[in-house]
């Protein structure tokens, strides 16, 4: 349910982040799709590397402070693999050519810090790209149709789409 979602007020507390929290929403034919996260700034640090603030191949919380959650209120394939509906922690595995997204029955933790990956529910792969400079990371949806949407990754130099389709609308 939506309402089981945390929103960034909940998030932070009473005082101002460094990593400000921030959510979005997007109906996707019938389906409401929402996101919640911490959006981390480059700050002249090297991003997405083997040695980076956010290291190739290990698990990333997606975002700053606790984990990134997302919130399904219908079944929904996400790049053809059928998740149902419900509220997840969105991890991801950042690679040099691929990324796996990761949707994690424990959607409410700090970090990736107890993340186990036994609860993981569906690992789908998506591959980057380079796009424009982004400073702060931001999550948004492309592509919108009746059908279909792409939540969108952004941050330094780097997207990475993820296709979204409603089971039924």
């Amino acid at each position: 349910m939506l309402t089981d979602n945390l929103n960034a007020q909940e998030r932070g507390g009473e005082d101002p982040r460094v990593s400000p929290d921030a959510a979005v929403s997007q109906t996707i034919g019938l389906t409401e799709v929402s996101v919640t996260y911490g959006r981390p700034g480059v700050n002249n640090r090297d991003i997405f590397a083997l040695d980076g603030l956010v290291p190739f191949d290990e698990v990333w919380r997606t975002g700053a402070n606790e984990a990134t959650t997302i919130t399904f209120s219908d079944d929904v394939r996400v790049e053809g693999e059928v998740l149902d509906a419900g509220i997840y922690g969105l991890f991801t595995i950042p690679g040099e050519d691929n990324w796996t997204i990761i949707f994690n029955r424990i959607a409410n933790q700090w970090g990736a810090y107890d993340y186990e990956e036994s609860e993981d529910i569906l690992r789908v792969e998506v591959n980057p790209e380079e796009s424009h400079y982004m400073d702060q990371m931001m999550i948004y949806f492309e592509e919108v149709t009746e059908s279909s949407g792409d939540l969108v990754i952004h941050w330094d130099h780097t997207r990475v789409p993820v296709t979204i389709e409603p089971v039924a609308n």
